[in-house]
């Protein structure tokens, strides 16, 4: 297991981390997993086992639960707390009141508070909003997000799920008003969907924040068990059809996979993870499961190595459709190449 520093700090973080919506099961989230506090305990053991550091959870999965059965595996397996970087996050609507949602002051010092108690801790190590809220200044979010990181009870905040504009906005505001800034990004990419690398990708090298990678296998679509023949097999991709992904071109990209995965002595997914994992923005590559044989294939991505030219054929055949201002900006710039 490797290593990555965490934006522009000095905070190690494992090159996977383990996502914890498959916890608990109410709500939304019983779509993707419902696994109770036994399952819940050995997945975490395995995965510290295998030099994980990392734990990301949300106060919206399972209506809170997943935080609490996050915080308890962590003590039924004597963990030490100081050992692992917690991220969870903040937005989602917790109850039925007009102010139990969004990136107000008021909610997000609620929900610190009680994501505190659910997690058991007195600081979360990776504090995120979990999208845009429209309705709420930007500013009020960042003054309240910075006097959490003053008081103690959050290390770092993070991002999840914006634009690139949003972000640059954010960063901006953060350094000329002296604030606590976002580094870290918590963002959908794939193989299977490069969107990404349009606008955010070059922000987050421009800026030097990291890049966390949720549902790397495109929702189970990567996961191997899809083919362009059967596309109803049971799993969490026919339970809950999301992230969008333009199926044609994805399974080119799983008929490219399976003969170099057949090659390798591995499996599909163990290489779409590999791929993001030699990809120079990301940081670390959010993993979950339902199973526990689930999460030992995943862990095995990590050993797997691409030849130059087996990345050459993956980029090619996933590689994103050209788009306006880049093909300009890359017709234009020829000329101011170092």
């Amino acid at each position: 297991m490797k290593y990555h520093l965490l934006g522009n700090t000095g905070l190690k973080v494992s090159e996977l981390c383990l996502g914890t919506m498959t916890f608990g099961g109410r709500g939304w989230a019983k779509t993707i997993g419902e696994l109770d506090q036994p399952a819940v305990d050995a997945l975490v053991k395995r995965s510290v086992d295998a030099g994980i550091n990392f734990l990301d959870t949300a106060n919206v999965y399972s209506e809170g639960v997943s935080e609490e059965m996050t915080g308890q595996a962590i003590r039924n397996l004597g963990l030490q707390r100081d050992d692992l970087v917690v991220a969870t996050k903040v937005r989602g609507k917790m109850g039925e009141g007009p102010n139990e949602v969004g990136l107000t002051r008021k909610h997000i010092m609620q929900q610190a508070e009680a994501s505190l108690r659910r997690l058991g801790t007195d600081y979360i190590d990776l504090y995120q909003i979990h999208s845009y809220d429209p309705l709420t200044p930007l500013e009020e979010t960042l003054r309240a997000l910075d006097d959490l990181v003053r008081s103690g009870k959050v290390r770092y905040i993070g991002a999840s799920n914006v634009a690139a504009w949003q972000l640059m906005k954010a960063l901006a505001y953060s350094q000329y008003q002296q604030k606590a800034r976002f580094e870290s990004l918590q963002a959908y990419y794939t193989v299977a969907g490069r969107d990404l690398e349009r606008e955010l990708v070059p922000l987050l090298q421009d800026q030097k924040l990291g890049l966390l990678v949720w549902s790397p296998l495109a929702g189970g679509l990567l996961s191997g068990k899809y083919t362009r023949e059967n596309q109803q097999e049971e799993g969490r991709r026919g339970r809950f059809d999301f992230p969008p992904v333009d199926k044609d071109r994805a399974f080119d990209i799983i008929d490219r996979l399976r003969p170099m995965a057949e090659a390798k002595g591995a499996t599909v997914a163990q290489l779409a993870l590999a791929w993001l994992l030699h990809q120079p923005v990301v940081t670390s590559v959010i993993i979950g499961a339902n199973k526990m044989e689930q999460l030992e294939d995943n862990l095995k991505a990590v050993d797997v190595q691409f030849s130059p030219e087996e990345l050459q054929q993956l980029d090619e055949v996933s590689q994103l459709a050209p788009e306006y201002p880049g093909w300009m900006l890359q017709f234009t710039g020829g000329d101011r190449q170092a």
